[in-house]
C-alpha cells in the first residue's frame, strides 16, 4: 500500500544564539533523524517523555514550524516545496488538532467563526449554506447547534476540544495530527472523545498521527506505535507487537511504567535512573546508554542505525547486533 504521507530523515534544530550580537553559539536538535509513514485510514501514535520532540515532528509536517532538514512526501507532492497559494491549499488537507483546549481557541470568537472561518477562506461554503454546515459539523461531534453563537469561555473542557475537532474536520482533510489531544480531560470526557475520534476516521476515512504519552490510551486508538526518545524514533510496530515483543530497553521502561488498572496487581520496580539529556548537549553513540541498564561500551561511542526486524517492526539498538535481546 502507498503511505498517504511518508517522511525521511527530518530534522528540526533551533538556534541558541548569545553574546552582544546575538550570534548563534549551539542548535537544540529537538528533532534529530526521523523516518516514517502513514497509510490511508490509519493511526499511527507517535509516544515518548515530554520534551523528546513528538510535537515539534507534528508541527513540522504542517508547516507550522519550517523543517531544518528531510522529506516529507504528501499525496505524493512534496511538501517542503511549496510555498504561498499552493501550501495553502495543500494545509486544505492536513489539519491539527491542539493540546490545549481552552487557549486554542479564540475566545473573542463565536464558535461559528472558529468553525466556519476556515470554510469561507477556502471557498467551500456559499452565503445560503454556510451556517448549515457549521450546525451539522458541530452536531456530528455531539454538540448542540444551537451552541453555534457561543463563546469559547461558556463551554467545558470537554466541549472546546469537540470544537477543535469540528474546525480541524471543516476542511474535509484527510491527514489529522491530535496533538495530545485528550491529555488535559477527565478521564470520562478521554474516553468520549477517543470514541468519537475513532468514529470520525472511519466515517471521514481519516489517517491520523495521534502524539501521547499515554500509553493506555494509545493501545486502544493506534495501529502503530513510533517510540521518541531525546529527537530520534527507536522504535516502531504494530501496536500489539510493541505491547507483547518491545524490543528496545527504553520501550520496556515505558511499559512498566504504565500503570495497570489493577489493584491486585503491584507496581512495578523503576528501571530508568536520573532525566532526559539536554537535547542541547546530546549524549555521543546511542542517546538512551546513560540510562539505559543493558548499555555496553560500544553503546558509548557509536551511533545505532534503525533496523527492520521484519517488515512492520524497527528497532534502533546496538544489543541486536550482540543478540542480547
Amino acid at each position: 500500500m502507498t503511505p498517504l504521507i511518508s517522511v525521511q530523515h527530518l530534522k528540526k534544530y533551533f538556534p541558541v544564539r548569545s553574546g552582544l550580537l546575538s550570534r548563534v553559539s549551539n542548535w537544540v536538535r529537538a528533532v534529530d533523524d526521523v523516518s516514517f509513514e502513514v497509510y490511508p485510514g490509519e493511526t499511527l501514535a507517535l509516544v515518548g517523555e515530554s520534551g523528546c520532540g513528538k510535537t515539534t515532528v507534528g508541527r513540522c509536517l504542517l508547516r507550522l514550524q519550517e523543517p531544518t532538514a528531510g522529506d516529507i512526501v504528501f499525496a505524493g507532492q512534496d511538501l517542503r516545496a511549496l510555498q504561498g497559494n499552493a501550501l495553502r491549499q495543500m494545509r486544505q488537507h492536513l489539519q491539527m488538532v491542539f493540546q490545549d483546549p481552552y487557549s486554542s481557541l479564540n475566545p473573542r470568537m463565536t464558535v461559528s467563526d472558529i468553525v466556519g472561518e476556515a470554510m469561507q477562506v477556502h471557498g467551500l461554503t456559499q452565503r445560503h449554506n454556510h451556517q448549515q454546515k457549521v450546525e451539522e459539523l458541530l452536531a456530528r461531534v455531539g454538540l448542540d447547534p444551537l451552541y453555534h453563537c457561543r463563546y469559547p469561555h461558556e463551554f467545558s473542557g470537554g466541549q472546546r476540544q469537540r470544537i477543535g475537532i469540528a474546525r480541524a474536520l471543516a476542511l474535509q482533510p484527510k491527514f489529522i495530527v491530535c496533538d495530545e489531544a485528550v491529555s488535559a480531560l477527565d478521564v470520562s470526557i478521554q474516553a468520549q472523545i477517543i470514541n468519537l475520534l475513532k468514529q470520525l476516521q472511519t466515517d471521514f476515512e481519516l489517517s491520523y498521527l495521534f502524539i501521547s504519552h499515554d500509553l493506555n490510551v494509545v493501545r486502544h486508538l493506534a495501529d502503530r506505535i513510533a517510540v521518541m526518545y531525546l529527537g530520534q524514533i527507536v522504535e516502531i510496530a504494530p501496536t500489539q507487537t510493541l505491547f507483547e515483543h518491545a524490543q528496545h530497553p527504553y520501550t520496556q521502561a515505558l511499559l512498566k511504567a504504565n500503570p495497570v488498572p489493577d489493584p491486585d496487581t503491584p507496581p512495578q520496580s523503576a528501571c530508568l535512573q536520573g532525566d532526559v539529556p539536554s537535547p542541547l548537549n546530546p549524549p555521543s553513540g546511542c542517546r538512551f546508554h546513560t540510562r539505559c541498564r543493558l548499555a555496553m561500551e560500544s553503546c558509548k561511542t557509536i551511533q545505532p542505525q534503525i533496523k527492520s526486524l521484519n517488515a512492520q517492526h524497527s528497532v534502533r539498538c546496538l544489543l541486536l547486533e550482540e543478540n542480547s535481546l
